[in-house]
């Protein structure tokens, strides 16, 4: 299943045609978007900067498209952090149930693995996932045009003005549909921020979000690849606990990446405080119980030995016993109180200062975004400009991992096609 649409050059100054919609951006919510609202007498036209669409779509799940996840839209609301009560509507009108029939009605089948996530079936990939929306869009006769990055957008008379490098396009509706800023290199470098604000749209505080954890005076550089599963990470600003998760990490060689630090990093900032606790499946009180316990009984045993039994690996072990000062061949019998407190500390609740993220290089979402507040739940129409949409990664909402994000931008796609085909946005008729 191949799909290639190509850049059309124009050389005139200003079109004839009035779109029913103009999408700008070409990715999984545009395109969804643009294939709901097109077809009978709909003019609808995706714009998109980049040579080809959906790049970014193509490398999601390492390009295998981790489409989205089980569970009710009631379990979904809990994965978008403060975005979750603002996006209801739009999983509630287009759940994870319909995306998959979406495309189970046109040959393409997903299943779940072991954690729930949606995978295409048959050895698919994310190519192919945006071949059928490509050929979606063809069938529903909408016109794709790359190469073609907007600069400008002017509001008057009920009508839109686009203008491109290429020629200046006039439109009834405006869906934005740019993304965010994260993967700058496939297109989403935060464009819809500033055609958002040429419109007035306030914009919150952007930054990575899914992305991994960079600590100062890192001291597990060289431990790169040890992972712990199902660990509590809880992060603290300015002294006070700001939020806690539980999650698997993994140690890279700047810091901590893994769903459970990815799920965090929407929330830092340079200078707080993260503390982790390796001890799988138990708080810090239970954790130092059971940690207290071993060490005693483990007398004249080694410590290292001893602890092995947390399933830690013995690597990281010692190292925890080097940065206590304790002899990597010390018995549990020769402890201080001190050097026994000092390491049930760091199993437990060990503290990283958060340096910051990788950043949008790598980051797989973007938190901030239009303001939620300026946005119409139930249409994704902005209340200030009527005829104006904002859909996906270009909101201020971000999702964890897991197929969260790629749900979001349908839902919020296939909610303002529909309002964009039933005429019932804030435009009088």
């Amino acid at each position: 299943m191949t799909y290639e649409d190509s850049s059309t050059t124009r050389n005139i100054a200003e079109t004839d045609t009035i779109y029913t919609a103009i999408v700008i951006g070409g990715g999984p919510a545009g395109l969804f978007c643009a294939c709901h609202a097109g077809g009978g007498n709909k003019r609808i036209l995706v714009l998109e900067k980049m040579s080809s669409c959906g790049k970014k779509l193509c490398i999601t799940g390492a390009g295998k498209c981790n489409l989205t996840h089980t569970g009710t839209m009631n379990e979904f609301i809990s994965h978008y952090g403060e975005g979750g009560k603002f996006l209801r509507s739009a999983l509630m009108n287009f759940k994870n149930t319909d995306l998959l029939e979406f495309f189970n009605e046109r040959g393409f089948s997903f299943t779940a693995d072991e954690n729930g996530k949606y995978f295409p079936k048959d050895n698919g990939t994310a190519k192919d996932v945006l071949s059928l929306l490509l050929t979606e869009c063809t069938r529903k006769c909408v016109e794709i045009r790359c190469g073609e990055s907007v600069l400008e957008i002017e509001h008057s008379d009920d009508l839109f003005s686009v203008k491109t490098g290429n020629a200046t396009y006039t439109t009834e509706n405006v869906v934005l549909a740019t993304g965010g800023a994260s993967y700058p290199a496939t297109g989403s470098a935060g464009d819809g921020y500033t055609l958002a604000g040429m419109l007035g749209l306030p914009v919150t505080e952007t930054g990575p979000a899914l992305a991994a954890l960079l600590i100062r005076n890192y001291p597990f550089r060289d431990l790169t690849g040890i992972s712990f599963d199902n660990v509590p990470l809880s992060l603290y600003h300015d002294g006070k606990k700001n939020q806690q998760v539980t999650g698997d990490i993994i140690f890279t060689i700047n810091g901590i990446s893994g769903p459970g630090a990815l799920h965090i990093s929407r929330y830092v900032r340079p200078g707080d405080i993260l503390h982790v606790g390796f001890v799988a499946g138990k708080d810090e009180v239970g954790a130092r119980k059971e940690l207290t316990t071993t060490i005693a009984d483990g007398k004249n045993h080694q410590v290292n030995t001893v602890l092995s039994g947390t399933e830690a690996p013995a690597r990281f072990i010692l190292r925890l016993l080097e940065l206590s000062g304790i002899p990597r061949d010390a018995t549990c019998a020769h402890l201080t109180k001190t050097d026994r407190n000092t390491l049930i500390r760091y199993l437990t609740d060990f503290p990283f200062t958060v340096a910051g993220t990788e950043g949008y290089a790598t980051a797989m979402a973007t938190r901030g975004g239009v303001a939620r507040d300026a946005i119409r739940q139930k249409t994704m129409e902005a209340k200030a400009v009527t005829g104006l949409f904002c859909i996906g990664e270009v909101l201020d909402i971000d999702g964890d991992t897991g197929g969260y994000n790629l749900q979001a931008a349908f839902s919020t796609g296939a909610l303002a096609a529909k309002a964009i085909v039933s005429g019932k946005s804030g435009r009088k008729t």
